[in-house]
């Protein structure tokens, strides 16, 4: 667990935040008392959340294996990415080609912190805090565009994090927005947390919003995350509960219950 009496400037630990409680259903220390008790708290009324989290890094660290091996992408934009924890992002795709180059975005100041010390001696990786709504300055910042040439495939990822954008902020919108500026050959990854219960939808929504400070969006329908991949190219095996999306093997881990799940999967531009 993290150490109580470490708190970056400007950080307030008796809130809980979403990438912190990730870090903990993910069996991390870089999280505060408020994060544990919001999530076991969660897990009485949502009990496979725990486990749809696990799931839901495999799938992340899938489709980067997939998209490096097989589609030669060779850089990634990773929105909303949360603390770092196990085989991330760059430890996936530069095991496939140590040129591979990684960008990290996300609004959490402890995330910045803890990120940057661990990139400290990886000048082909880099974390920035910013709003993933915010693609302007994300596609403009310094560390972008020293990593990253947007005249060739990225792969931009929003692994797990739509459900914490309002639908006032319009998230297929964004993903519209990020896949214009993207190069022929790039890829999309999305998914989000998705429920056919309209009684878990609302419970989790106010839930998380209440406990967040309204750092929350909304638990949606797989209706509404097939609007995100409108008019782009889908990579078999189609939208699906992640854990099902191309696993490693019969005997990989699947989702067991389904009050609410990760739903999506990976498009191809141009």
């Amino acid at each position: 667990m993290q150490n109580e009496s470490w708190r970056p400037d400007a950080i307030d630990t008796t809130v809980p935040s979403v990438a912190r409680m990730y870090d903990y259903y993910l069996g991390g220390s870089d999280n505060y008392e408020s994060d544990r008790v919001a999530c076991e708290e969660l897990l009485t009324q949502v009990p496979s959340t725990k486990v749809l989290a696990v799931n839901n890094r495999r799938f992340l660290q899938r489709v980067v294996r997939l998209l490096a091996s097989e589609y030669g992408i060779r850089q990634f934009i990773d929105h909303g990415s949360g603390l770092p924890t196990q085989d991330n992002v760059h430890q996936v795709a530069q095991a496939v080609d140590p040129a591979s180059r990684v960008v990290y975005v996300d609004n959490d100041p402890i995330v910045l912190a803890h990120g940057r010390a661990l990139l400290d001696e990886n000048d082909r990786t880099a974390v920035i805090q910013a709003d993933m709504r915010d693609t302007d300055g994300i596609f403009g910042h310094e560390e972008t565009v020293r990593l990253i040439d947007f005249d060739k495939p990225v792969a931009a990822l929003f692994v797990s994090v739509l459900h914490c954008i309002p639908d006032e902020s319009d998230p297929a919108g964004l993903i519209k927005r990020v896949a214009e500026r993207l190069a022929p050959g790039s890829f999309l990854v999305v998914c989000q947390l998705v429920s056919e219960r309209p009684e878990i939808r609302k419970f989790v929504t106010d839930f998380m919003a209440e406990a967040t400070g309204g750092h929350w969006g909304r638990v949606r329908e797989e209706r509404e995350v097939t609007e995100y991949f409108t008019g782009l190219t889908i990579l078999e095996p189609g939208l699906v509960e992640v854990s099902t999306w191309r696993p490693d093997n019969d005997l990989a881990p699947v989702q067991q219950t389904d009050e609410w799940i990760e739903w999506g999967g990976v498009a191809r531009l141009g």
